[in-house]
């Protein structure tokens, strides 16, 4: 596949940026550190961002950049923080795809600004997108990430939908894996828990490497319980965050389990567990009321299915965390073995269709 289709690559090497979340760091006069973000003046409008950014590439120096090294390729995702685009950097020819989140006065999304912007340039996981920089314009925040060549939305509805296929279970498993790890990372050494884990932000590329993107409504958890209710894709979310009988309860990772759940019946049977909602009170009937989707699916092993319904407990104390799942056999024969995916991917998408036929896709399948 050309760099013209590609969504979401990248080398190993990355920077380590320091950026301020508190409004005292805010306030504070930059410290003289290491750190390239650290050493930068502030944007009018957004106090302590920095206007420029510091990129780090694969394979090459360290340098300062502006909007005018990158040149728009054309819009590869958008969401309701801002839309992805895949960029040229010009002095080198190197292609990102470059998140743009919207400027705003709103207190809470300008910390969700700033908080992904901390995510993506200090994490150290090999499962977690990466970034190679950040840069300001007009108080919008661009972030440059790594080249991936599709996400599993489009992914698995090229592979049901137009191919006839359907997706291994081994590429479930590696799939599986790979998430639960980021989603471990993120909470174990980051202190943080994901709130939007669906299709569209699980990457893949064509050496086989998955890897989870979009922190942009990313929350710090407060006593391992997050409180804030409304952050995520309301389709993923899961009952204990869309009962209103339970507001002051909060709710902890196990949420995010319950959408990697959902995630995963998707991958496995090509379509979404529930019927189209038109109302919220109709999703409450069927998130909240009725009886969890469960995976029947006899293509699929027992452990396989027994690890999609395990995430998919209603009772939110009997669904399991991350250390639970990575013990589960489905993941822990997946750690086992290994199996070298990129083939798969790279048959499905020499095979994909056009952009157009794709886009029809993407419409016809709910969610």
């Amino acid at each position: 596949m050309s760099d013209n289709n590609r969504i979401g690559s990248g080398g190993t090497s990355r920077p380590r940026f320091v950026l301020p979340l508190t409004a005292s760091n805010q306030n504070r006069a930059a410290p003289q550190s290491a750190s390239p973000i650290g050493q930068l003046q502030t944007q009018p409008g957004l106090p302590g961002l920095p206007p420029v950014g510091q990129l780090k590439l694969p394979d090459q120096p360290e340098r300062q950049f502006s909007v005018d090294d990158l040149e728009d390729l054309g819009e590869i995702g958008r969401g309701a923080f801002g839309s992805v685009n895949r960029m040229r950097f010009k002095p080198t020819g190197s292609v990102l795809a470059v998140k743009r989140i919207r400027s705003t006065v709103d207190q809470r999304q300008q910390k969700n600004m700033l908080l992904e912007l901390n995510v993506v340039v200090n994490c150290e996981c090999p499962f977690i997108a990466r970034s190679y920089g950040a840069l300001f314009k007009e108080g919008d925040c661009w972030i440059c990430m790594e080249l991936m060549d599709t996400s599993l939305d489009k992914f698995y509805r090229v592979v049901y939908h137009h191919l006839n296929e359907v997706i291994p279970e081994v590429v479930i498993a590696q799939v599986s894996l790979a998430t639960v790890k980021a989603l471990n990372y993120l909470k174990e050494k980051l202190g943080m828990m994901h709130r939007d884990v669906k299709p569209s932000n699980i990457l893949a590329d064509r050496s086989g490497r998955v890897k989870l993107c979009d922190f942009g409504i990313a929350g710090k958890l407060v006593d391992s319980i997050a409180k804030t209710r409304d952050a995520g894709c309301r389709p993923y979310m899961a009952p204990e965050r869309i009962d209103y009988q339970r507001v002051g309860e909060g709710y902890d990772v196990r949420s995010d389990v319950w959408s990697l759940g959902i995630s995963l019946y998707e991958l496995c049977t090509g379509r979404f567990p529930y019927k189209q909602w038109g109302t919220m009170f109709e999703q409450l009937e069927q998130v909240v009321k009725s009886e969890p989707p469960r995976l029947t699916d006899a293509r699929f092993s027992e452990e396989a299915r027994n690890f999609v319904n395990l995430c998919l407990s209603k009772d939110v104390k009997k669904r399991p965390k991350y250390r639970q799942l990575l013990q589960q056999p489905f993941l822990e024969q997946c750690a086992q073995d290994s199996v070298d995916i990129a083939a798969y991917f790279c048959s499905v998408l020499d095979r994909s269709p056009d952009e157009a036929r794709l886009n029809e896709l993407l419409a016809a399948v709910h969610f």
